[in-house]
């Protein structure tokens, strides 16, 4: 049964990219584990259009939050992007079991662009913090600007000692003096060496690809490596 999602609120958090907070219409409560997705349906253009996104936020109530890129010739996003507090669009779920393994282990989070959202959804989420696990997020960006959720990582990073935040950027300007390249770069070095530990990966397909070909090439088990491809 499709339920109805009423927008509540949105704020622009990086060029072309949006976080929304909706609410589910008549329901008092909206479970979901973190790393599942949501799947939204209108009608657009005169056809029906469904696409699935990844929940950005941890289970509270009836809300839900989302993180999107703006895509301008795409089916949906430019008409979520027309949605104003108040108005509503059709969804179904939680769906999909890209979610944290049990017993949760240390973990590294791989992620460009808006597929940090699941990863925000786990570490916004108590229970995570209660395993007292280490964690590393790597976030991958073009440029310094849409480092998603900048401050919000920091903070974390700052709260918990067993939590480190590496955003990188693989167009820095004079002002970056942070990690560069890319993503991949930077996995053997956030692993240590570990091999009993846990490493979840989230973007385009040739970054997972890529992420899942150096781990697995490094002893790394199938099983260890979770991942979600958004194309």
């Amino acid at each position: 049964m499709a339920l109805q999602a009423k927008l509540l609120n949105f704020k622009d958090i990086a060029p072309e990219v949006r976080h929304f907070v909706f609410e589910v219409e008549g329901a008092g409560e909206f479970d979901f584990r973190p790393g599942q997705f949501v799947s939204l349906t209108d009608e657009i253009g005169g056809r029906k259009v469904t696409r699935a996104y990844s929940l950005a936020s941890p289970p509270n109530g009836n809300r839900f939050e989302l993180c999107l890129n703006r895509v301008k010739l795409g089916a949906f996003s430019p008409h979520l992007f027309s949605l104003r507090p108040g108005g509503t669009v059709p969804m179904k779920g939680p769906y999909g079991s890209f979610t944290l393994r049990e017993p949760v282990r240390d973990a590294v989070f791989v992620a460009t662009g808006t597929g940090v959202a699941p990863f925000r959804s786990m570490l916004l989420d108590e229970r995570l913090w209660e395993a007292g696990k280490d964690y590393t997020l790597i976030l991958g960006v073009r440029y310094a600007d849409g480092i998603l959720y900048r401050e919000e990582f920091e903070a974390l990073e700052k709260e918990h000692p067993n939590f480190r935040f590496w955003p990188v950027v693989s167009r820095p300007d004079a002002a970056w003096k942070g990690r560069t390249g890319y993503v991949q770069d930077h996995v053997l070095e956030a692993v240590g060496g570990r091999r009993e530990i846990d490493v979840y990966v989230c973007g385009l397909k040739e970054m997972v690809n890529a992420v899942r070909r150096l781990l697995l090439d490094h002893g790394f088990d199938k099983k260890q490596i979770v991942y979600e491809k958004y194309d």
